[in-house]
């Protein structure tokens, strides 16, 4: 049985999470998940140790995305189907209402390696990149 927590256990006191991960298409990523999924940006360099990056969040809280382009190339493609950035809303309405956007945009759903995530009513988008991003209806504890 999975318990749900709004702490860190002992020993781990941990105070923000962040999600890093290289693209040569920092540009057009950004503006996937700021623009049409709706992540403010949080912060932005450029320039460092050859580094440009943007970091992305989630509204009242420590959670991070952050997306990083080297001056040299960051060749990352997708790993598989299923690396996958899970976003919960609070019902279809909510969920659908950025399934419209992302639509708007362009994004069409693609199908889920995993088929748990179609039988629960979510959906599946790539990101620029092909990155997988889930979008489900409703949290599932």
């Amino acid at each position: 049985m999975t318990t749900k927590t709004d702490a860190w256990p002992d020993g781990l006191a941990v105070t923000q999470v962040r999600v890093a991960r290289p693209t040569d298409k920092l540009d057009e990523v950004v503006a996937f998940y700021r623009d049409t999924l709706g992540l403010p940006e949080l912060y932005r360099f450029s320039g460092h140790a050859g580094y440009d990056g943007v970091m992305l969040g989630l509204p009242g809280t420590d959670h991070h995305l952050e997306f990083t382009s080297h001056e040299d190339g960051s060749p990352c493609p997708a790993p598989t189907d299923d690396n996958l950035l899970v976003l919960y809303f609070a019902g279809e309405a909510r969920m659908y209402d950025t399934v419209e956007r992302l639509a708007a945009a362009g994004h069409e759903p693609v199908p889920a390696e995993n088929p748990y995530w179609a039988a629960n009513g979510a959906l599946t988008f790539a990101d620029p990149d092909g990155w997988r991003v889930v979008l489900v209806p409703k949290p599932v504890f």
